[in-house]
């Protein structure tokens, strides 16, 4: 499920947003510049819609300070302001797309689509790959070789979520927080728990040495070469 975070302060317009957007994604709603600023800092999220005109803290400010600690998660500006200047200011300061308001349900759809695409890296087949191994989003289904690696449930939504984040350490609590959710009633130990399973179903094709465990402080997916 794609984690989408939604920062609008018009309550009307965000549930109508949300709306549109909860058939592709989980959607967290925000409604200030520093909720915002404090949710995009968890990096758990695929995309972040960010209104400009925000209470407490500006858009502008918002996507400034997250992308000077180098979190690069994916912004869709929204906002009213349609001038070139502006569209011009907001990619300077790290925007990844701009639409303005009003927009029709269809192109906001057709644009979260494409930058979520483009930032994971899927082919057209909305199929992500990493040398030999094949994960197929829409089906739900993990390829190595052309053999098919058995996952359930969140045992595959942890495997696509490290090879989203290949070559970076993930730390438990954002892997927590994206596959249960940090209002979840269960644990941090189900993440280890979940992660030893992972492991036992990619050890018969000799990728589960692909999971680095950085011990106090989390994972690190790393393919080896020529696999």
């Amino acid at each position: 499920m794609l984690k989408i975070l939604l920062v609008e302060d018009d309550e009307v317009l965000s549930d109508s947003i949300q709306e549109i957007l909860s058939e592709i994604g989980e959607i967290e709603q925000v409604y200030d510049g520093e909720e915002a600023l404090y949710e995009g800092e968890r990096e758990v999220y695929d995309l972040i819609v960010l209104d400009l005109m925000l209470p407490s803290m500006s858009g502008e400010d918002v996507l400034t300070k997250l992308r000077e600690k180098k979190i690069y998660t994916p912004v869709l500006i929204l906002t009213a302001k349609d001038g070139l200047e502006d569209k011009v200011n907001g990619f300077k300061n790290g925007g990844d797309d701009y639409l303005t308001k009003p927009f029709h349900r269809e192109e906001l759809l057709m644009r979260v689509q494409a930058l979520i695409r483009r930032s994971m890296g899927l082919n057209p087949k909305n199929e992500l790959t990493v040398g030999q191994l094949c994960i197929e989003i829409d089906n739900r289904q993990v390829l190595y070789k052309d053999q098919e690696i058995q996952l359930q449930g969140k045992e595959f939504d942890l495997l696509l979520y490290l090879v989203q984040n290949k070559g970076r350490i993930i730390t438990k609590d954002q892997l927590f927080d994206r596959i249960w959710g940090f209002q979840s009633d269960t644990t941090l130990t189900v993440v280890e728990v979940y992660m030893s399973n992972l492991r036992k179903h990619l050890k018969p094709f000799e990728i589960d040495k692909w999971i680095k465990t950085l011990r106090n402080v989390g994972y690190l997916f790393q393919p080896e070469e020529g696999q």
